[in-house]
């Protein structure tokens, strides 16, 4: 099977960055801790919300770099050596990756009962129509 490149669309110019965007999401899928949810919340707001109970606000980090969302845990074990009889809650580190589409910014984030709510907002940019003068030769 061939798969077809941005760059094989002649009616696509300057997207091959887009191309690239695809293959960099698909690395960072990684496993399924933590869950979370994507929620639309109006016509420009979004909600990613994870599943990160037991971490405490110290223990995540959250950044925006080149139009990635990317959101970490760390738990510290601390100085106590506990013995559990039985483990069923994860305390392992994590980071999730998110892409943001231009325009998406990330509006504010707290952590409630256990979830990390993200919230995003999509700002809609002015429409510019602009007017080419051709040159004759």
């Amino acid at each position: 099977m061939t798969t077809k490149s941005f760059g094989g669309y002649p009616f696509l110019l300057g997207f091959e960055q887009l191309e690239r965007l695809v293959e960099r999401t698909a690395k960072s899928s990684g496993d399924g801790y933590p869950p979370f949810n994507i929620e639309r919340l109006g016509e420009h707001d979004y909600r990613i919300t994870l599943a990160v109970a037991g971490f405490r606000e110290a223990e995540l980090q959250i950044t925006v770099e080149e139009r990635q969302l990317v959101i970490r845990g760390r738990q510290d074990e601390g100085p106590e050596q506990r013995v559990f009889l039985h483990r069923g809650i994860a305390a392992r580190q994590f980071q999730r990756s998110f892409v943001l589409a231009e325009g998406v910014e990330v509006a504010g984030a707290r952590l409630e009962n256990g979830l990390l709510h993200v919230d995003l907002k999509r700002s809609i940019p002015d429409v510019v129509v602009q007017q080419i003068r051709i040159v004759t030769a």
